[in-house]
């Protein structure tokens, strides 16, 4: 009796880890193939791979300028992280512990970037830093990164602080501890995995991020950029290297986010 009622609940789940299989090759195949080609020992992306070589990998480290934009976007991600986390912890706190008139407006201003089409952000961020006089470089990169990617920190810690039972803080006040010194000691140590999850979050999005970086760079260039200039000559082997190097970062970034994240719900 037990093992017919285990078989029916098994066919009962097989649409369901059928479509689940499906999902998966849909959403990893293509980045899969790319990375089966940076190993490809072949100057032409063709199928089957004729052999393995590790040439496209050392290649990135003989071209100056693909260097130089890994730096650069190691640069902007590292201080738009660090922007985006700080102003994004605040604006989260603040939200969660006061009320005022307008508060829902504010809220949902705050939260606007995440839906708005990055071509529309460029363009805005790009007026902007023409109207005050900015000239455009890395700095103009990082601002626009920290308007892009704070919302994600916001949404995040205000998640965190949603359950976050404020009499924790108000005892350590009652000892005599500053706000400030409750918040160092008390606060900031609980919703510590969610603000480091939003950390890894904004970093692979900084780093990937294209369409806001054209609009808003200067004269250098960031490894999105660098990988489109490539392309203008066609898919050669050294954009797969790195196109699996990216995914391989990113992959590694969101899982531990995903980590730090159940961590601090549990």
């Amino acid at each position: 009796m037990k093992t017919g009622a285990r078989l029916w609940r098994g066919l009962a789940r097989a649409p369901l880890a059928a479509y689940a299989v499906v999902a998966y090759i849909f959403l990893f195949l293509p980045s899969l193939v790319i990375v089966v080609f940076s190993f490809n020992d072949s100057k032409v992306t063709v199928w089957p791979p004729r052999g393995f070589t590790l040439h496209w990998y050392a290649d990135i480290l003989r071209d100056a300028t693909l260097v130089e934009s890994i730096v650069n976007s190691l640069i902007v991600a590292s201080f738009a992280t660090i922007g985006a986390v700080i102003l994004g912890t605040m604006g989260a706190l603040a939200l969660s512990r006061y009320y005022f008139r307008g508060k829902g407006l504010v809220n949902a201003a705050m939260l606007a970037p995440i839906a708005m089409p990055g071509l529309v952000t460029g363009i805005a961020m790009l007026s902007y830093f023409e109207y005050v006089g900015f000239n455009r470089s890395l700095l103009t990169v990082v601002i626009a990164h920290v308007v892009f990617t704070l919302p994600f920190v916001l949404t995040i810690v205000m998640a965190r602080l949603s359950d976050f039972d404020v009499a924790v803080e108000e005892a350590a006040m009652d000892l005599g501890a500053s706000p400030l010194r409750s918040f160092l000691t008390v606060t900031l140590p609980i919703i510590a995995p969610s603000v480091a999850g939003a950390a890894l979050i904004v970093f692979a999005l900084s780093f990937d991020e294209f369409i806001i970086t054209f609009f808003v760079i200067g004269a250098q260039s960031t490894l999105p950029l660098k990988i489109w200039s490539m392309m203008r000559i066609g898919i050669v082997p050294t954009i797969n290297a790195v196109a699996s190097i990216i995914i391989v970062l990113s992959t590694v970034a969101v899982l531990i986010s995903a980590r730090f994240i159940r961590v601090a719900r549990s």
